[in-house]
């Protein structure tokens, strides 16, 4: 069994291609059971612990991660999200490779969202909010920039030095970008705003939106957690990635619970917005929001695209 490092995942992966590698995992599909959720008690904020099995229909690949997600991380030098990937033969059921799961997990997050863009947000948007600065944020810029022509990247984050900090790197990498303290003049004036924060009330508000922007909702992945305010999922025609998001994760369950939204106001899943049985976005002067909570056949997608770059 080999075991894949984080280097090797960047030198296998990359965008755009890896954005329509996912885009055909999701047209095809993949078994992916309900994920098995758990909440740990710790002091401060609690921990998580996610296993997210999936496999091919063919006798090609499972797979199964394990992550763990500790809030606090950050004041101990550590990513808040931790993960392990476990590649199986499909057939035999062997182990293949240990893949570094919190590389991956970044890998396929921001893919997922990118992917959900190139179907929402509008062909011309070219100016950018990307709200948080943790480890996850500048994939997600990449990502969207490969599928999008950004000219201008607006980086947000709550401790002002994390900002400056990830636009000078996405600066150094080529990407137009630039720190900014006023966050909903930031917003007001963006096509695309990315969101991935452990937000526990609403950071962007529905009435900061222009018309024709898209929102991506990447953070607030329980109950307790929150991203956007009802004001953005009313006036929004609003996405998820799976329907576990329904009652997963902060945003559009929260909305759903309250009775902000119905289930009817989302109009689609990645799968049907994939495969074409989902309608996009209704015009050019319409609001789109996009939901994340992951999914397992994200982790395998990423997992064998991975193994087949690297075992050749």
């Amino acid at each position: 069994m080999r075991v894949i490092s984080a280097a090797q995942i960047d030198g296998a992966l990359g965008y755009p291609a890896f954005v329509e590698t996912l885009g055909a995992a999701f047209r095809a599909g993949v078994t992916t059971p309900v994920r098995h959720h758990h909440e740990i008690a710790r002091e401060g904020h609690d921990a998580t612990l996610l296993l997210m099995p999936a496999w091919t229909g063919a006798e090609d690949f499972l797979g199964v991660k394990v992550v763990s997600v500790f809030p606090e991380n950050g004041a101990r030098g550590l990513p808040s999200v931790l993960g392990t990937y476990l590649l199986m033969d499909g057939a035999t059921g062997a182990p293949l490779a240990c893949l570094d799961g919190t590389r991956l997990t970044l890998w396929r997050t921001a893919a997922a969202s990118a992917l959900a863009a190139s179907h929402l947000a509008r062909a011309d948007a070219a100016r950018m909010v990307m709200v948080g600065s943790g480890a996850l944020a500048p994939f997600l810029v990449r990502a969207h920039a490969s599928v999008r022509p950004l000219q201008d990247v607006a980086v947000w984050n709550r401790r002002p030095g994390g900002a400056e900090a990830l636009a000078r790197d996405l600066t150094g990498r080529g990407v137009p970008a630039r720190a900014v303290t006023d966050l909903e003049a930031a917003v007001r004036e963006a096509d695309l705003v990315s969101c991935a924060t452990l937000a526990r009330e609403p950071v962007v508000h529905g009435a900061w939106l222009k018309a024709g922007a898209h929102l991506d909702l990447v953070g607030a992945f329980n109950l307790h957690m929150r991203e956007a305010d009802d004001a953005a999922l009313q006036r929004a025609e609003v996405y998820v990635d799976t329907p576990a998001a329904l009652t997963e994760g902060g945003d559009v369950a929260l909305g759903l619970k309250s009775g902000a939204i119905t289930e009817s106001h989302v109009r689609g899943d990645l799968a049907g917005l994939c495969r074409g049985t989902a309608p996009g976005r209704s015009g050019p002067e319409a609001i789109t929001l996009f939901k994340s909570v992951g999914t397992a056949l994200e982790d395998l997608a990423a997992a064998m695209a991975v193994w087949r770059a690297v075992a050749g």
